[in-house]
């Protein structure tokens, strides 16, 4: 039986516990399982906007690796690096692995998105083929050259979990955003629409890294503060998946106003646990969340986000969300699954001699 090999480039460590690289983990884990090698390297320097450290860890990493290898670069490490991707693609086979295009992450101005969307038009053209983590996004990357039959979709996995039972009878209902405190992930719009539901009986507790902005930690904590809703928003940090879980079930919503996904993997894990969720349109959000489980509003409309969550905090619209959500938790992949496509998405992308 022949024995597959990849090599596997990400930028830092590969534990880091934002949904990209969870993703990135569950397949390297999941394909040495099957007895693939599977050789993990970890990039130093600055990603994605790319320094000096970050350009050099890249160029000397595929130099090293030997000639017709097979490698999977994570689009966080290659977007902004064509150069060292075109001058190795002639004799490396490679795979992008795009979560989501650079150009789209907010926070951007035109000519930064303008930048963005060159460099890694530029990256993805020397790759043999490009892995995606949702159709959407599939669709999306036709927009940077990339023809549609070197493209893959491999939407996440979950894990079976204990459905939310949320808090205990006569406390506050409690809503959950799992997300990086960055400002793509929408937190002042969430804040804002708290604001405008004050009157409404909640708690809300945001779960995620306070460590990747800080800047933008430190505004997002005064826009609550300045709202006088410092009391009822708790910013607990990153948090180990047992934990996690604990909070998860003691939710009443998941709520995340984020301007734009490329799958949402925290919305597909509140689905498992039949949370009712409170979201926006923003890139593939509408595709994973199912119309009957969640409400959405445009991406960046405080007041619109107000007005799903008012819906959601009645008891009896979110009773029926939470219904749908445990319907529709039954038809999402698991991790076994995910990680079968992935392989076959690899062999049919880059096949063995």
């Amino acid at each position: 039986m022949t024995q597959h090999s990849v090599h596997v480039v990400v930028p830092g460590p590969l534990e880091q516990r934002t949904g990209g690289y969870l993703y990135d983990a569950r397949m390297v884990h999941g394909l040495r399982a099957r007895g693939w090698d599977v050789v993990v390297h970890n990039l130093d320097g600055r990603f994605p906007d790319a320094d000096a450290t970050a350009r050099s860890a890249l160029a000397d990493t595929l130099s090293r690796l030997p000639d017709g290898s097979r490698v999977i670069i994570d689009g966080l490490a290659m977007g902004g690096l064509p150069e060292p991707v075109r001058e190795h693609g002639d004799r490396l086979r490679t795979l992008g692995l795009v979560h989501h295009p650079l150009a789209d992450e907010t926070g951007l101005d035109a000519e930064g998105r303008a930048r963005f969307t060159e460099l890694e038009r530029a990256a993805l053209e020397p790759c043999v083929g490009v892995l995606v983590t949702s159709p959407y996004t599939a669709t999306r990357i036709a927009d940077f050259g990339v023809q549609a039959e070197r493209v893959r979709a491999v939407p996440p996995g979950t894990e079976p979990a204990e459905a939310a039972v949320g808090p205990p009878a006569g406390d506050p209902a409690l809503m959950l955003c799992v997300a990086t405190v960055t400002r793509r992930k929408g937190h002042d719009v969430l804040i804002d629409a708290l604001g405008r539901v004050r009157d409404l009986d909640w708690r809300c507790v945001c779960a995620g890294s306070l460590d990747r902005d800080e800047e933008w930690v430190r505004e997002v904590r005064t826009r609550a503060e300045a709202a006088g809703l410092a009391d009822r928003i708790d910013f607990v940090g990153e948090h180990d998946s047992s934990t996690l879980d604990q909070i998860y079930t003691s939710a009443s919503i998941f709520v995340l106003a984020s301007h734009y996904e490329g799958y949402g993997m925290a919305l597909a894990e509140a689905l498992v646990r039949g949370l009712p969720v409170v979201s926006t349109t923003g890139g593939a959000i509408p595709f994973t969340v199912p119309a009957d489980a969640g409400l959405l509003a445009p991406p960046g409309d405080a007041a619109a986000f107000a007005d799903v969550l008012r819906s959601a905090l009645d008891p009896r619209i979110r009773a029926g969300l939470a219904e749908a959500a445990h319907r529709h938790a039954t038809e999402l992949p698991d991790w076994e699954a995910s990680v079968d496509l992935f392989a076959r998405a690899i062999l049919e992308l880059t096949p063995d001699a």
